[in-house]
């Protein structure tokens, strides 16, 4: 496929800042997070609105720069010109005076501030991020929404006019690279694009793309004016000293931080007053045609992105998506509803607060590719070290995945499955993960990070689960003899653990743990029930007897009986030391009625004697905790229990002087970082553990079956192959 672009991006940096403070404080619904979800849709279109290191008043976006989640600038600035003074409303690349921000709300797909400018105009800024688990076409494609709306504030009229730039620094995270772009209408939708000029696909520089084209739209209407590529202060200067820009494209391609290029559009409302407002809708998108490099059946193959599948250019999926925002912003409203009464009806508001900042999160780490017929939905380790499908990164958050669509964990599974199916692995325990994102190449040498108590678990209760919920008995029998293979391992393994890693790898190895060892035996009572599903009842009966003599021995070995109060230890025989047992989760989740009751409330009973101001701590060898540990041992506990978790965990968020994406790695005593910086990992998809269990109270999310019909009654959009009948002009073949 030759494809067109347009290319170019890069912003000001934060040395040129020096904006005037705000006059107000702003408000923050539910929370004041750590860090704000901008534009999180996959691992490269991940953009939030950081705090500053050690401060406690963070969140808001007037005179801040979006970052990725790595922490770098991205250089998307925003200005507001009222009646000829021009005012700051994002970025920081200019000592203009800011406008307030009076307002702040999250949901799980929507991020909104409220601000108001000398007390004469209102700005609502709305980023959404939709999340369509149950339609693939449209999760397949890499955009994301921003709308700004002004409106009077005094009754008054006003004239009115909104600049926004993004500048290139998302085309690669070496700023030295050469960029170039172009600028194209399709429809009536205005496009500016970028890319880095050397294309080196499915490779990164510093956790950023080194292929693949941005997109950066609009539509075209009276009061809309552009500049492609122009210096950064160049664009800025000219719309507030006049309001609009020049319509001109700087041909000079150049490197991200020579005279850093920005894509700007600049609209003039004319006139706001109280009975006229003023609107303007932009996407952020990224087109990648190759997806992931991977070793499966057959050797080493990329994977093509997923879209490919639906449509045959790529700016029409800049099309289709500018014009499906009606569409998401009525199925978002449903999404944000059905998280909000399901996590109410679960835990309360202290639960709905953090289960509606993780959602975004969590589907921001995965990228769909490969086909309709077989979608594969590849996830990155984000911040922790960019492994790819780490199945101890899956485990955690796929109670998230789980209550969106069961077949996201089929999807995440398909490729371990085919990896290690088709011999590329040589060990008789399960993998840990697929290589380092983008190329999940496996470990045909076996030198993956050794967890294999730990991965054998997983994968046999997330299959089971998947199953429970999908009722894909083949799929059972698909993987059956793997199945029935890492059920060997865990035989061996699971009762007297060996000196290894568990999940919490950087708190060390550790010999008999008693919270790995429920897992294992968790697990093999899981093979049994899957034994017993397919009609293999002989293997049904010889996994549950040894999972019930297991258990029965680590009752004896990991329970300190004679502790005031009793609890399970950190490991067998210390009963001076405990942790979370948050591996009891997958007995409750699978619903196997497995492990005594009276173990639950022991743990239940014993959780509130060891909590911190922000939470209960993993083990006695550390007082940080993780946020997605913590969440499933509050699904196992009583109420009360579950209430103070979920209590301590929303304070936290609260006051945290974190800075950087919910983190699940902190300090329970002050909030604070323990040293790793872990920053917007998946795994606090583990917020939404209660949410699947079995006897949860919640609303069903129901497949949103109106898209034909809204489709007919719009007259745009159909399915299958997208973009017969557009008119498509664009300046430059690339």
């Amino acid at each position: 496929m030759k494809l067109p672009i347009v290319t170019a991006l890069v912003g000001f940096m934060a040395s040129l800042a020096g904006a005037k403070h705000m006059r107000t404080e702003s408000t923050f619904s539910p929370a004041r997070p750590p860090s704000i979800p901008l534009a999180v849709r996959n691992p490269y279109l991940n953009l939030w609105l950081d705090g500053e290191p050690h401060a406690y008043k963070t969140g808001y976006l007037p005179g801040s720069w979006p970052r990725h989640w790595t922490g770098s600038i991205v250089g998307w600035e925003g200005l507001v010109r009222v009646d000829g003074k021009a005012y700051n409303w994002m970025g920081s690349a200019f000592d203009e005076e800011m406008v307030d921000q009076v307002a702040f709300e999250y949901t799980s797909t929507r991020s909104t501030f409220t601000m108001e400018v000398n007390g004469t105009v209102g700005m609502r800024v709305n980023f959404l991020t939709p999340v369509t688990a149950d339609d693939i076409k449209r999760q397949s494609l890499t955009y994301s929404y921003l709308e700004i709306e002004v409106y009077s504030l005094d009754d008054k009229e006003h004239d009115v006019q909104v600049y926004c730039d993004i500048s290139g620094e998302l085309a690669s995270g070496d700023r030295r690279e050469v960029i170039d772009w172009g600028f194209g209408v399709v429809g009536e939708i205005i496009f500016q694009s970028f890319r880095r000029k050397r294309q080196r696909p499915v490779t990164e520089a510093h956790e950023q793309p080194n292929w693949g084209n941005w997109f950066w739209s609009t539509q075209a209407r009276d009061g809309l004016t552009w500049q492609v590529g122009t210096h950064g202060r160049i664009a800025r200067s000219k719309f507030i000293e006049d309001g609009s820009l020049d319509n001109e494209q700087d041909l000079d391609y150049r490197s991200i931080n020579h005279k850093w290029p920005v894509f700007a559009y600049s609209m003039d409302f004319g006139t706001i007053d109280s009975k006229t407002n003023g609107t303007i809708l932009y996407t952020l998108g990224l087109s990648q045609v190759e997806g992931i490099r991977f070793l499966g059946d057959g050797g080493i193959r990329v994977v093509p992105q997923l879209w490919m599948s639906y449509f045959d250019h790529e700016i029409e999926t800049l099309h289709y998506f500018y014009h499906d925002f009606k569409k998401m912003v009525a199925h978002s409203k449903d999404v944000d509803r059905q998280v909000a009464e399901a996590s109410l009806a679960a835990g309360g508001q202290d639960l709905l607060t953090i289960t509606s900042l993780t959602v975004r999160q969590t589907f921001g780490a995965v990228q769909l590719t490969n086909t309709p017929e077989r979608p594969m939905l590849f996830l990155k380790e984000i911040s922790s070290n960019s492994d790819i499908q780490t199945v101890d990164v899956i485990f955690p958050a796929h109670p998230l995945y789980l209550w969106f669509n069961p077949k996201t964990i089929k999807w995440l599974l398909d490729p371990l499955f085919e990896n290690q199916e088709s011999g590329h692995y040589p060990h008789n325990s399960a993998i840990h993960d697929l290589g380092t994102y983008p190329n999940a190449h496996g470990y045909p040498d076996g030198h993956d990070e050794p967890m294999p108590l730990e991965e054998c678990g997983n994968m046999l209760i997330m299959v089971l689960a998947y199953y429970q919920r999908s009722g894909d008995q083949e799929y059972l029998e698909e993987h059956y003899s793997i199945l029935k293979q890492w059920s060997g391992y865990l035989i061996e393994d699971s009762l007297i653990p060996s000196y290894q890693l568990s999940t919490d790898d950087f708190a060390g190895r550790l010999a008999n743990q008693t919270n790995l060892a429920i897992k294992g035996i968790i697990g093999l009572k899981a093979m049994a029930v899957i034994s017993e599903t397919i009609g293999e009842y002989k293997d049904a009966k010889y996994f549950g007897a040894i999972a019930d003599d297991y258990l029965g021995q680590w009752q004896g070995f990991g329970i300190a009986h004679d502790a005031e109060p009793p609890h399970t230890t950190l490991r067998y025989g210390k009963n001076e030391t405990h942790g979370l047992l948050y591996n009891l989760y997958g007995d409750a989740l699978l619903g196997l009625d497995f492990v005594p009751k009276s173990i639950y409330k022991m743990q239940s009973d014993f959780y509130p004697t060891i909590v911190k101001k922000y939470g209960v701590p993993l083990d006695t060898r550390h007082d940080y905790t993780k946020t997605d540990w913590e969440l499933w041992a509050a699904a196992t506990s009583e109420r009360d229990t579950q209430d103070l978790i979920h209590a301590r965990i929303a304070k936290w968020l609260n006051e945290t002087t974190t800075w950087r994406a919910f983190t699940d790695l902190y300090e329970t005593k002050d909030g604070t970082y323990p040293g790793n910086q872990f920053t917007a990992r998946p795994v606090v998809g583990g917020a939404f553990a209660l949410l699947v269990m079995p006897d949860a109270e919640r609303s069903e999310l129901e497949r949103w079956s109106g898209w034909d019909e809204v489709e007919k009654e719009e007259g745009e959009g159909t399915s299958g192959r997208e973009g017969e009948g557009i008119h498509l002009v664009v300046n430059e073949e690339l």
